[in-house]
C-alpha cells in the first residue's frame, strides 16, 4: 500500500520544521556580532513560534482530519515525521553545529538562513505531491506562502547588505 500524507501529518511535519527553524535562528544569533542581523534573527525565531501557534490552531480547527491516513498501530509515522523534519534542518548528528561552525561572517549566516528557507519551500512543495487528497493540499499552500515570505525577506537583506546570492 502506498502511504499518502494527510493534513494532520503535514501539520506535524510543519511543527517539527518550525521548531527546528526556531532553534536554528536562536543558535545562529550567537554566531554573529552584527546587531541588525541579531535583531532580525531574534524576530525570525519569534515568527517561528508564532507560526507554530498558527499551525496548532489550524490543526485543532481542521476539517481535514486529525489522524493518520493509513493505520499506524506502532506509531511509526511520528518517528518518520520527526526524522524527516530533522534531516531538513541539519538537526541530526550535530549537523546544525557543524553548519554554524562554518560561519565566518554575516554573509555566511544570511546565506545559510536563506538556504534553510529555500529548503523549506522545496520540502513543502514535495509534500504536495505526497498528499493523496486534494483538499489537504490547501494546508500546504498556507505553509508555503509563509516560507516564501521568508525567502523574500532574507534575499532582500542579502541584497541590501551587498552580499552575493547563493
Amino acid at each position: 500500500m502506498i502511504y499518502c500524507f494527510n493534513a494532520a501529518e503535514v501539520f506535524q511535519l510543519a511543527l517539527e520544521i518550525k521548531e527546528n527553524g526556531r532553534a536554528f535562528y536562536e543558535q545562529a544569533q550567537n554566531k554573529i556580532q552584527d546587531p541588525e542581523i541579531k535583531k532580525q534573527f531574534a524576530a525570525l525565531a519569534q515568527e517561528e513560534l508564532e507560526h507554530m501557534n498558527k499551525i496548532k490552531r489550524l490543526k485543532a480547527n481542521s476539517p481535514w482530519g486529525s489522524g493518520p491516513s493509513t493505520p499506524d498501530p506502532e506509531n511509526e509515522m511520528e518517528v518518520y515525521v520527526k526524522a524527516t523534519a530533522d534531516q531538513h534542518v541539519y538537526k541530526t548528528c550535530g549537523a546544525l553545529s557543524v553548519q554554524l561552525d562554518k560561519i565566518q561572517d554575516v554573509a555566511d549566516v544570511l546565506k545559510l538562513a536563506l538556504q534553510f528557507e529555500k529548503d523549506s519551500v522545496i520540502f513543502f512543495m514535495s509534500m504536495q505531491e505526497a498528499i493523496c487528497e486534494g483538499k489537504d493540499r490547501d494546508v500546504v499552500d498556507i505553509l508555503l506562502k509563509e516560507e516564501l515570505i521568508r525567502v523574500k525577506q532574507l534575499s532582500m537583506q542579502i541584497q541590501r547588505m551587498g552580499y552575493c546570492r547563493l
